[in-house]
This record gives C-alpha cells, sequence and structure tokens, in this order.
C-alpha cells in the first residue's frame, strides 16, 4: 500500500516555525487543542516536534512567566524531550505502521527531507480496521 493514500499534505497541516517564539506556539497549540505540533524551517525542512510537555518543561525550570514574556523566548532554545521521526514518501506500510506504534503522527519528507506532510495514527487503526475487521465479518 502506498503511503501517500494516507496522507494529510503540509497546507492542510497545523505547524510551526522553528523561528517562532513560545508565545506564538501555545497560542498555535491551544487554538488547535493538539498536544503535539510538527517544526519546520523556513525552507520546509522537517525539524521535530513540539509538544505541550516540552513547553512546560522549560516554562517551570527557568521563567516566571506571562504570556507577553513569552514572545522573547525561541522555541528553538526548547530542549525537546523526543521528535517524531518522519518516514519518506516512498516508504513502505511496515514502515509507517512502526512509526505509528510509537508516536500520535507520523511526519512524511521527500527525498530533500521537505516536510510534505503527516499520517495520523487515527488513518492507519481506520484502514486496518476497514480491510481486517469488517473483510472478517
Amino acid at each position: 500500500m502506498n503511503i501517500m493514500y494516507f496522507i494529510i499534505p503540509k497546507c492542510d497541516v497545523a505547524f510551526v516555525y522553528d523561528d517562532f517564539n513560545v508565545r506564538q506556539v501555545l497560542e498555535k497549540i491551544e487554538y488547535y487543542k493538539y498536544s503535539a505540533m510538527p517544526i519546520i524551517d523556513r525552507s520546509g525542512h522537517y525539524v521535530g516536534t513540539i509538544t505541550e510537555g516540552d513547553l512546560l518543561t522549560k516554562i517551570k525550570d527557568e521563567y516566571t512567566l506571562n504570556i507577553r514574556d513569552a514572545e522573547n523566548i525561541p522555541i528553538s532554545t526548547i530542549r525537546r524531550r523526543m521528535d517524531n521521526r518522519p518516514v519518506h514518501a516512498h516508504a513502505v506500510m511496515e514502515d509507517l505502521i512502526d512509526k505509528a506504534i510509537q508516536q500520535n503522527f507520523v511526519p512524511v519528507v521527500d527525498d530533500n527531507n521537505i516536510f510534505i506532510g503527516i499520517v495520523t495514527r487515527r488513518a492507519i487503526i481506520q484502514y486496518l480496521f476497514n480491510n481486517n475487521v469488517k473483510g472478517d465479518a
């Protein structure tokens, strides 16, 4: 199965740029109600994943913070606990499933490591359910 069948293209994905500040990221996470978002650079390369926990840890450890102060903290200074590992657009389904077991979304990059979208764990589970469970009924 071609993983491009599952992809949510970059134009439909909420992401943050690596030069955003903490306030911008907090507001975007709050608006979309996500717990994690992909980070890309201005050239479109996938950088990593920022989570609510990463932000909270930075704030707790280093700042007595009001939201205006958050404008002075670039997210590039935040240590991330882990990054969602990407797959290449030509990856096989097994690679996608392997990563989705550990991550709630899988970033997809092209051969130049340019971020092109994500595949959600939900889409994979739905596909497997529709093709295995319903087929057995």
